[in-house]
This record gives structure tokens, sequence and C-alpha cells, in this order.
């Protein structure tokens, strides 16, 4: 028997170039940056001082009651609000025969930040003389001081949780955090429950946000991040010869997935905005902080997508690379791309993450979104700051332009650290 032919309906984003899809779309085809110095807390000290943050947002300019998430932490009110361009978007809230039980969520979510400031103040308030941790006194400051809800919220889970409640989703509930990759191996997993009739509909995608203490001191201290600290905005420089690193970003991208059959039988096939068609997941199983050299698990992963949608390379017209920007990460992508789609391959490849920045577990879904986009104006996104050609990075990365093109077929990678690894094949 076919497996169940997947559909998306609805999309939506908050991000740093945006706070809607056709925002993000005009600042990305506009070649414009995310990326600011750094206003979430002072990183002045800091290697790197600037990041690509989500600025002047308001959840009540999304939602009727923002009241009743008035404790969300911040990467789930970006959610909410990408999750109701989604679903308005989708026509789903006007079916009176949605089945709310056969209506699930699986996200590819971060966690959230800490309550550091108070965390910080017990140790320092409850340190004795002889550099120990008096415990009792910490934990009976810390019933006075640390803020409950913030405990709650710093859980990964609780996008799920909020976007349950918010659209009374009552079906399977997962989430999944394999860090970068996180977002694209949640859709990808959705669109596996839909074809194995588990859910009619799939509320997927992802949210994240470190850039906060904690978050930007471990990556610098990975030596991950770029440190362009005085000439930050071009700081992300995916596949250039001059890049130094990521931009560390945050955000939510959400997307509505569901059974063609069900889309049809409610008289909505004008909502469908693309049909996924494959994919793939694969493990480096090589080192968490390194990435197989030779690119075997990234290769690997684009021929599982290539093989579950039944498609030749030559069916594919663009590649949204992973394209962090880090010197391991675009060579080792390049080597994958050329095992796959041959040395000499003219297949078009960029990566948003030049302008929004890395987005971390919500990369892959406002990745995928750039992709519809794609396909529906015809054009490519660019890589910006793409100025000096590397050697070792020798495919046709649209560099710092959008491309007109004919644009039917769309691959998009994502690559976590710690090895793993995820792409989906979408056709409009």
């Amino acid at each position: 028997m076919n497996p169940k032919r997947v559909v998306i309906t609805g999309m939506g984003t908050v991000n740093p170039l945006g706070h809607s899809v056709q925002d993000t779309w005009d600042a990305l085809l506009a070649g414009k940056t995310g990326i600011s110095k750094t206003q979430t807390f002072d990183a002045s000290t800091f290697p790197t001082t600037f990041s690509a943050q989500v600025l002047d947002f308001d959840l009540a300019d999304h939602v009727d009651d923002a009241e009743k998430h008035r404790h969300a932490g911040r990467h789930c009110t970006f959610a909410i609000a990408a999750a109701v361009q989604a679903w308005k978007q989708s026509g789903l809230g006007q079916y009176d025969k949605l089945d709310r039980d056969r209506l699930g969520i699986y996200l590819g979510s971060g966690e959230g930040s800490l309550d550091f400031d108070n965390f910080i103040s017990l140790v320092v308030d409850a340190w004795n003389d002889d550099d120990t941790l008096n415990t009792p006194e910490w934990g009976r400051l810390g019933f006075e001081r640390m803020n409950m809800y913030r405990e709650v919220e710093q859980e990964s889970h609780m996008v799920v949780s909020h976007l349950a409640a918010e659209f009374g989703a009552r079906g399977p509930a997962f989430n999944v955090l394999t860090a970068c990759a996180a977002s694209t191996q949640a859709l990808g997993e959705a669109v596996c429950m839909i074809r194995r009739g588990e859910a009619d509909a799939m509320i997927s995608g992802g949210a994240h946000s470190m850039i906060h203490p904690l978050g930007v001191m471990g990556f610098n201290r990975l030596t991950a991040l770029s440190m362009r600290n005085d000439d930050f905005e071009t700081a992300s420089r995916p596949f250039d010869a001059t890049r130094d690193g990521f931009v560390l970003g945050e955000g939510a991208s959400i997307l509505i997935l569901e059974d063609y059959d069900k889309v049809v039988a409610r008289g909505a096939e004008d909502s469908i905005l693309a049909e996924v068609m494959g994919y793939g997941s694969s493990a480096d199983a090589f080192r968490i902080t390194d990435q197989d050299p030779r690119g075997d698990g990234a290769a690997a992963s684009m021929r599982a997508a290539l093989i579950d949608a039944d498609m030749s390379v030559d069916q594919i017209d663009y590649i949204s690379a992973h394209g962090t920007g880090t010197k391991q990460n675009d060579q080792v992508e390049t080597l994958a791309m050329k095992q796959i789609f041959g040395d000499d391959t003219k297949v078009p490849v960029s990566s948003a993450k030049s302008m929004l920045g890395h987005l971390i577990a919500a990369a892959g879904a406002t990745e995928l979104i750039t992709c519809i986009m794609a396909m529906q104006d015809q054009i490519l996104p660019p890589t910006a700051n793409l100025n000096t050609p590397d050697p070792d990075c020798t495919l046709d990365y649209i560099p710092n332009e959008p491309r007109k093109a004919s644009v039917k077929t769309c691959m998009s990678n994502s690559m976590g650290f710690g090895g793993q690894n995820n792409t989906i094949i979408i056709t409009g």
C-alpha cells in the first residue's frame, strides 16, 4: 500500500529578519542582515559581542490574549506567534469537523533560558569564606528568590505544551532536541507519523533562544562563533574563505503538515503550499565536537531522502545548505553534496544563515520555509557576504544576489552539533 501523501498548508515564523514569512522573505531577497550588537545581556567582555536577535517583538501583536502566556519563555512566545500565523494560513481553525484527537505536535525545540541572575545571586550570597557553597543557605535563599515559572519554562518540552493548549491539539505530542538538526528532524518524523496514519495533521517546526550568558559562553569556549566584532553585520560568511564561525541567532518557525486526502476532503486544495516528498536522517558516528571530515554522514542523509522521495539528483533544483560559516561545516557539507550530486554539479546552493544567523533548533524549519517561498516566487535566495571564494568550496553558492530560476523541487539540509544529519525534499 502506498504511504499517505503529506502536504504543507500553513507556515509562520518569528526570527531576526522579520516577524512573518513575507517580511523575512523580502529581507532575504534584499540581502539584509539580522545581526546586531547583543542587547539581551551585556556581552561587552565576551569574545563575541554580537548576535542575531529578535527585536521589537510583542506577542500581543499576534494573539488575542497574550496575558495567558505571560509566564511563557522567550522562545515559547516566538513559537506561539509563528504557530498562529501557520494555523490561520492553513484554514484548519475554520474546519468544524477537525478531530483534535488526531491533531498532533512534533517540535524540535531547545531549552529555555535559566533564571540566570537569580541563580548567580544565590551562589554569591551563599558562598562561604573557605570557597565552598553553603548548600542549606543556598536552598533557603532559593525558595525566596527563584521564579518558579522560569524554572518550568526552561524545559525544552514546554513549547509543545503551550501550542497544545493554544490549539486544542490532543493527538501525539513529541519534542526532539538534536541540536541544529532538530526542527528538520521534527518535520521529517511528523511526516512519517501522518504517512503511518497516526495523525491527520501535525503542527511541526522548532524554536530556540540561546542568546544568554551561558549559551554564548559555551559556543565561544568551543570556538564555534565568529569573533568579527569590528564588522559584525557581515560576520556570517558561509562558504567564504574568510569565514571564522557562525553567528548565534534565535527564533521560531512552525509549519502545518496534513494528510493530502484530508485536505481534499475539506475542500482546501488551494491551501497547499508544498508536498513533502522525502526525508532522510543519519548520524556521523564520528566525534561529538567534529563532523565526519569526509562528509559520509551528511551524504547518507541526502541519499536516504532521495530514496524516500524516489527521485534522482537531476530532479533537485535547489539546495538550502546548512551552511553555518564555520571552517569545518562548509567544507564538509560541500564534500557531502559532491558525493551525492557529483564534483561538477551545477545545482545551485545557498545559505540563509548568512543573513538570519544560526537559529540552532529552529534553523531547519525556517530554512524550509525559504524553500517554499523560492518555489512560489521562482527566485533563489543568495548567500550574503560571499566575496572571497574558498578553493575547498567550489559549488554554485548564489553569491550576494538573488537569482531567478525554475524551481519545482528543493532539498533542505540540517546538520546538528554532535553528528546528527537530516534532509527534507519538497515539491511545489
